[in-house]
């Protein structure tokens, strides 16, 4: 009887301590079930687009952090467009005038960094015989149908002293211009490269490039506003993946070429020709771009509205730059070191 007591109070105890672990565990996971479910990772549309690639060559790589950044390629620029207007995406990389008919449409959005310019890439291809710009008045020209296109159309004609009624525009997708022009169906065709290379190795000669008409033709990045307001360490997440792929474009070119190009339909060499028409920006570039009043992207979006009104892409003159930019993640992606 003398061990009984203890006994019954050492079981006492231990009946009371597996009551207070169970009581811990089930505080625990009231505890965490009250925490929110892991953020999912930023959704960034990228259309099939050279210089769009240093995500890409990034990704492919390991340097981007893919719980925080899901980089998504999509078919055209019309995709990544209508798929950011519809709020599938947090960021996507478009053409400023782009940009700037989605804000004239109602659509907030934050451009938080230059990624290129077209430096050639953009061209107008023409039959031999047309020695110049001024040889197309009367002519039929193959214009896809896209602002780009139609912004290279007016320099083109500017260039020759023309007006829009002195040719005859035939709308066509630039995948089958080629075809058009060996059948005589036009002498010229607004295109961009990789298809312009085809264009040119078919005998076709380039009349007209981007390279007359600097600074219309910008590729820059978007976010929406309350990612910005939210998750911003998310973008610069972003931003360095960008300084990080773009590091590699510059100091490895043909390595580059050879594990993209394939993706693209496109040899090493047509790549490199593409890429050599293409001025990508470092986060350096983007702060100058995108800071102070009278910035360069403020001034170049402005003349540019001018233009989309004119063209009648656009009703009005343009949204207020003011509250279309923003760089602080290029600031914060040079203080951080992301400059390559």
């Amino acid at each position: 009887m003398a061990l009984s007591a203890p006994s019954a109070q050492w079981s006492r105890r231990s009946v009371f301590q597996r009551v207070a672990a169970v009581a811990l565990l089930c505080v625990s996971a009231l505890i965490a079930s009250c925490q929110p479910p892991p953020q999912p990772p930023l959704v960034v549309g990228l259309a099939p687009w050279i210089g769009y690639d240093p995500f890409i060559v990034a990704r492919e790589n390991g340097q981007v952090d893919t719980s925080r950044v899901k980089l998504v390629e999509l078919t055209t620029n019309a995709e990544a467009v209508r798929h950011f207007r519809n709020g599938l995406l947090d960021a996507v990389a478009l053409t400023l005038d782009q940009v700037l008919q989605l804000a004239s449409q109602g659509i907030e959005l934050r451009v938080v960094a230059v990624l290129s310019e077209s430096h050639g890439a953009d061209v107008v291809m023409a039959s031999p015989l047309v020695m110049g710009p001024a040889q197309l008045q009367g002519q039929y020209v193959l214009v896809e149908p896209s602002t780009v296109s139609a912004l290279v159309l007016r320099g083109v004609l500017q260039a020759g002293g023309l007006q829009p009624d002195d040719v005859t525009v035939v709308p066509m997708e630039s995948s089958q211009h080629l075809a058009a022009l060996q059948a005589g169906r036009a002498v010229a065709a607004v295109s961009y490269e990789p298809l312009a290379t085809q264009l040119r190795q078919a005998g076709f000669a380039t009349l007209f490039d981007s390279r007359q008409m600097p600074g219309q033709i910008l590729d820059v990045l978007v976010v929406r506003p309350d990612v910005l307001t939210y998750r911003g360490a998310d973008v610069d997440e972003l931003m360095r993946a960008w300084a990080s792929g773009l590091q590699r474009v510059q100091t490895e070119r043909e390595s580059v070429a050879s594990q993209l190009a394939p993706s693209l339909q496109m040899s090493a060499d047509e790549y490199l020709d593409t890429l050599n028409g293409l001025r990508l920006k470092t986060p350096a570039d983007s702060l100058a771009y995108l800071a102070g009043a009278q910035s360069p992207l403020r001034q170049r979006a402005r003349l540019l509205a001018q233009t989309l009104v004119e063209l009648g892409e656009m009703e009005q003159a343009g949204p207020e730059m003011d509250r279309l930019i923003d760089s602080g993640p290029a600031g914060r992606t040079l203080q951080g070191g992301g400059q390559p």
